[in-house]
């Protein structure tokens, strides 16, 4: 049985309804005419801030609050519910999952376009993220409207993605021969430029995977990588940020328009606010997130641990541009396609500093 099938057997009757996206529930009363709309939603990624202490809070608190009792939602985490992170954006599209969070890199091999403004060595702080996204979402929209049915509703970042090693290293030079955990396409790009190897790996699975031996180093947030314990199981941190993670909530384009107006108004106005919510608090995480690790304070949310922090020389900055520009945005263009070049060159290549140029895809 496939990790679909699984997915369709548990939760198919959980998000089912209607047009998959409500139940009716409590009983017809004076007091309560019409019962309220129960929007089935999956959530991004269980027990990181981003989930526990923003989504579901707002949907299961804030958001029946907005709708003035026309709608309250029900929603699980992506990787409670089955489901991995590579098809989420598949049942979406099929309406199987009516609403909910997908990780862009996770869906690359899908269509790669989707990847192009979180490639990894592309955004080396948060304001670089940012333009990327600004010049890019027109785009992205466009493309996730007409050539996968979704309505874009909001865009998330998780924190910086930073490599973690169990074993004592001084900068990219010496990831040559190390197994590498990655939770993308694009980061297995750069870890095979610097001479690793890329391991695929979920999230939930990485602390087993290092103290097993599998995997000598693993890319992830420093803060979501200090919850679940892999400060505990390595020693060295490289605090140069890899990529982000940005990912969409959207919503299957029949589930938005079957909604009412009052619902969907609700949403555009409210969605925006906690967008911008994630992505500061994605700032404040990956900075806390790194002084946690390395057993300095602040730490108020996280634990402190004893890694030594690796810091990024020159030399490191000039490796990270010569594989983004000789591994990265190629092997990205060889994936998507001519078709990307010009959308690269106009979009993101003033922001990066690097021209796209047609690539041959592998026979």
């Amino acid at each position: 049985m496939t990790q679909f099938t699984r997915f369709s057997c548990r939760w198919l009757g959980v998000l089912l309804g209607g047009l998959l996206i409500c139940t009716r529930v409590h009983a017809v009363t004076p007091a309560n005419p019409k019962p309220p709309l129960v929007l089935k939603l999956v959530g991004g990624l269980a027990n990181v801030p981003q989930y526990t202490e923003f989504e579901e809070p707002f949907w299961r608190k804030e958001f029946p609050a907005l709708t003035k009792g026309v709608a309250r939602a029900e929603i699980v985490p992506f990787d409670k519910a089955g489901i991995r992170s590579n098809e989420a954006m598949r049942l979406m599209s099929l309406g199987i999952v009516p609403f909910g969070t997908a990780l862009l890199t996770a869906v690359i091999n899908t269509d790669p376009e989707l990847a192009a403004m979180d490639l990894a060595g592309l955004n080396p702080d948060m304001a670089t993220l940012r333009r990327s996204v600004t010049a890019f979402r027109p785009h992205f929209e466009q493309v996730m409207r007409e050539r996968h049915g979704l309505e874009v509703l909001a865009l998330y970042t998780y924190p910086a993605q930073v490599i973690f090693c169990n074993r004592a290293f001084k900068g990219f030079a010496d990831l040559s021969n190390r197994r590498i955990r990655i939770s993308s396409p694009t980061q297995a790009d750069l870890v095979r430029a610097f001479g690793g190897v890329p391991i695929q790996t979920e999230f939930a699975e990485v602390v087993h995977q290092v103290r097993q031996g599998n995997v000598d180093c693993a890319i992830t947030g420093a803060m979501s990588g200090n919850a679940i314990g892999l400060h505990e199981v390595t020693s060295h941190l490289h605090t140069r940020v890899v990529n982000w993670g940005v990912s969409m909530f959207a919503a299957n384009r029949a589930a938005w328009q079957a909604l009412p107006e009052e619902v969907r108004k609700a949403l555009q106005t409210a969605l925006p606010k906690l967008e911008q919510q994630i992505w500061q608090d994605a700032e404040r995480q990956h900075r806390e997130g790194i002084a946690c690790n390395i057993g300095k304070t602040p730490c108020e949310t996280g634990k402190l641990g004893k890694m030594q922090e690796v810091v990024a020389s020159a030399d490191d900055a000039q490796r990270l541009r010569i594989a983004f520009q000789s591994h990265v945005l190629p092997s990205w263009i060889e994936r998507c396609g001519e078709a990307c070049v010009p959308v690269w060159n106009q979009l993101l290549a003033p922001i990066a500093g690097a021209q796209a140029v047609p690539t041959p895809r592998r026979p």
